[in-house]
C-alpha cells in the first residue's frame, strides 16, 4: 500500500503492563500497521523468555478488538533497532514517556537513530495518568515480594508472573 504509515514499538515487555497495552492501541491512531518489537537481547536479564513475551503480547493485544489486531504484528529482533525499522519497511519509531526521566534517555537515543537514518521518525505517547508510574521492573518488583500486581498487568499477564516466581 503507497503512503502506509508503518511504526515499530520496540521493548523489552518483560512482562507486558496495562501502559505498554495504551500505547500499542493509542499507536493503532496513528499508525496503519503496527509491529511490536520484542527485544531479545537488550543487556536485561529476563523474567520470560523472548518466545513467552512474544506469545503473552499476542493474548495481550488479541483483547484489543479485531480491527485494531489486524493491524499489529509482535516480532521478535536481536539487532539494531534501526537496521530493524528498516528491514520492516517501516518510517515511525513509537515511544512511550512515563516521565522527565524517560524524556532524556528516549530524546538521546531518537537522535542517534535519526542519525543513523534521518528519513525515521520517532513519535512519543505520553502515557496516561494512570499508567505514568508502572514499569516491568517495578511490576516483578511487587511480584516478587508477594505483592499484587493486578492493577498494573492483566489478570493472564499477573497469574504468569505469579507463576515464575512460584507464589
Amino acid at each position: 500500500m503507497t503512503g502506509q504509515r508503518t511504526g515499530v514499538y520496540p521493548g523489552t515487555f518483560d512482562p507486558v503492563t496495562n501502559g505498554h497495552l495504551d500505547i500499542i492501541a493509542r499507536a493503532t491512531r496513528i499508525v496503519d500497521r503496527l509491529i511490536v518489537a520484542v527485544a531479545v537481547n537488550d543487556g536485561k536479564d529476563p523474567l520470560f523468555a523472548v518466545d513467552d513475551r512474544v506469545a503473552l503480547l499476542n493474548e495481550e493485544i488479541a483483547t484489543l478488538g479485531e480491527d485494531r489486531r489486524a493491524r499489529i504484528e509482535v516480532v521478535a529482533f536481536d539487532s539494531l533497532l534501526v537496521k530493524f525499522v528498516q528491514d520492516m519497511s517501516a518510517n515511525v519509531i513509537v515511544r512511550g514517556l512515563r516521565a522527565v526521566s524517560d524524556f532524556e534517555y528516549e530524546f538521546q537515543m531518537a537522535g542517534m537513530n535519526s542519525r543513523l537514518d534521518p528519513s525515521l521518525e520517532t513519535v512519543f505517547l505520553m502515557s496516561a495518568d494512570r499508567y505514568q508510574f508502572i514499569s516491568s521492573r517495578f511490576v516483578k518488583e511487587i511480584a516478587r515480594l508477594g505483592g499484587d500486581i493486578e492493577h498494573f498487568v492483566s489478570p493472564r499477564v499477573a497469574q504468569k508472573v505469579r507463576e515464575r516466581f512460584d507464589l
